[in-house]
């Protein structure tokens, strides 16, 4: 149970959103309700309908914190050319694999059918997931641009099979096909050498 039992004042947005990553954590996508998070916070049951139209509305906006934090990981690792690449690399690679799996539920919204495939994604979730992948893009870019990347004669192509590289090496771990943590940590170094193979200069 949250230590959230009772709303009196403040940010109710905020308040139902920060309850909402609890039950998302606790029971998944679908123990999460408006009516269950009202009960959670501590208001009435229509209070959090003036704030998210429906669960779909508030639904996306955990998956857009959760690009959010993807974005945070990118500031903090920008991939920029030049000595320290491969370490900015391996450690996108790592805060990636450890999101995803410390984060399932959530990044399960963020890449999967509960939103995208239902065509429904608020117009906040489509800015800031594709301004995330185009942050992406533009850092491969670079790195095209400067010769780093051989062989790499599209920038867009080249960070879409980069991240799909990523996205796979999620799936896997939170699909139970992989569970253990050591094969994570494995996992995650091997993709940085396979990223690492195509760069001319290695830091």
């Amino acid at each position: 149970m949250s230590s959230v039992s009772k709303y009196h004042h403040g940010d109710l947005h905020a308040a139902l959103l920060r309850e909402a990553h609890v039950l998302l954590h606790e029971d998944g996508i679908e123990g999460l309700s408006l009516r269950k998070l009202a009960e959670r916070v501590g208001v009435s049951r229509t209070a959090p309908y003036h704030h998210f139209r429906d669960k779909h509305e508030l639904l996306c906006a955990l998956a857009t914190d959760g690009f959010r934090s993807l974005e945070h990981m990118m500031a903090l690792s920008p991939l920029q050319p030049g000595e320290t690449l491969a370490a900015e690399l391996r450690e996108f690679v790592t805060a990636y694999l450890r999101f995803a799996t410390e984060h399932p539920h959530q990044y399960d919204l963020m890449f999967g059918r509960p939103i995208w495939k239902s065509g429904r994604p608020t117009d906040e979730l489509k800015a800031i997931a594709y301004g995330a992948f185009r942050r992406y893009a533009d850092n491969i870019g670079a790195l095209v641009d400067k010769g780093q990347v051989s062989g790499a004669h599209n920038p867009l192509r080249f960070a879409q099979a980069s991240w799909a590289t990523l996205h796979g090496l999620c799936r896997l771990l939170l699909d139970g096909i992989y569970v253990n943590r050591a094969d994570m940590e494995e996992m995650s170094e091997e993709a940085v050498q396979i990223m690492l193979s195509l760069v001319n200069r290695q830091a």
